[in-house]
């Protein structure tokens, strides 16, 4: 596919011009925000994710420090 690799800075212009005449600049500002809570959401869904993991396996590896005493 050669016409994929013919993108530079006037052809994305023109395709940003496209989007804010069909959205609107304002449109546009709440499509992006929306973006960004949707990625901070999902950063700190992974990070308790492996919060939750990490206590999960300290938990595990004490119970069998204590089988191990016993």
């Amino acid at each position: 596919m050669l016409i994929f690799q013919s993108f530079g800075a006037p052809e994305l212009l023109i395709i940003l011009a496209i989007v804010v005449v069909l959205f609107g600049a304002s449109r546009i500002g709440d499509i992006g925000k929306g973006v960004g809570r949707g990625i901070r959401e999902f950063r700190r869904e992974i990070k308790d994710e492996t919060k939750e993991d990490d206590e999960t396996k300290e938990k595990k590896d004490s119970a069998d420090a204590e089988e191990t005493k016993t």
